[in-house]
């Protein structure tokens, strides 16, 4: 079944450029020029991926962004003209789960999208039974990508989803930063690296996680291990 990925930009021809790209590639485009456009669009469509730009009249893209998320997990893949560090913290602060600073190639912005839809959809999972650490502690369902900690449910960004997938994989294995940006994105670029330690801390946040004992432990200079066991022999 073809993906449905919403561009939201207020320029007509920059929308067209990547709905033609999108197109070649099976997608299905849906077009918005503005975030009150792109909130209707996206409730009455539900596509799997919306492509923002942040620089929107009216409402601004970022306020579209929480508004998204407030209902829906669909990925967001944020455009901007902005390309420091601090302006990719705060998208993926936000929600993001990927970020593409202008100018760029609609090749490159094409594969992004591909990468983030193809780890949502869960390519190749362990089990499709639901799977818990450290004596229920934490639990994984990888199948309907759902997580509980402590017992109740936890509502996580696909890349969050994501990143904790990989560290679950292999219990107690240092993860460097690059290698969890090539495993939740699909690519290895350095200047996303340091986004990681953004999810990380969303994810302890969410998990209700406080370090250094935590589910989530960080090892100096190079990265991040999950670290508690998993539950063997213990029905999640």
């Amino acid at each position: 079944m073809s993906a449905t990925v919403l561009v939201v930009d207020d320029e007509a021809k920059l929308r067209g450029l990547l709905r033609d790209y999108l197109e070649r590639d099976g997608y299905t485009v849906l077009e918005a020029g503005d975030g009150r456009s792109a909130l209707d669009v996206a409730a009455a469509s539900r596509p799997d991926l919306v492509v923002l730009d942040l620089g929107l009249p009216g409402l601004p893209g970022e306020e579209v962004a929480r508004l998204l998320r407030r209902n829906s997990d669909v990925a967001i893949v944020m455009l901007t003209a902005k390309a420091s560090e601090n302006d990719r913290v705060m998208g993926l602060k936000l929600g993001a789960d990927d970020y593409v600073v202008k100018p760029f190639s609609p090749r490159e912005l094409v594969a992004r999208v591909e990468a983030v839809l193809r780890r949502s959809r869960g390519p190749g999972t362990e089990t499709a039974t639901p799977v818990s650490y450290g004596a229920g502690r934490l639990r994984i369902d990888t199948e309907r990508r759902e997580v509980h900690a402590g017992g109740r449910p936890v509502d996580l960004t696909r890349t969050e989803f994501d990143l904790l997938a990989a560290l679950a994989s292999r219990p107690g294995r240092v993860w460097g930063r690059m290698e969890l940006v090539g495993s939740v994105q699909g690519h290895t670029f350095e200047a996303y690296e340091r986004t990681v330690d953004v999810h990380v801390k969303n994810l302890r946040r969410k998990l209700g996680d406080s370090p250094p004992s935590g589910v989530i432990v960080t090892v100096p200079g190079v990265g991040y291990k999950l670290g508690v066991e998993r539950d063997v022999d213990r029905p999640a």
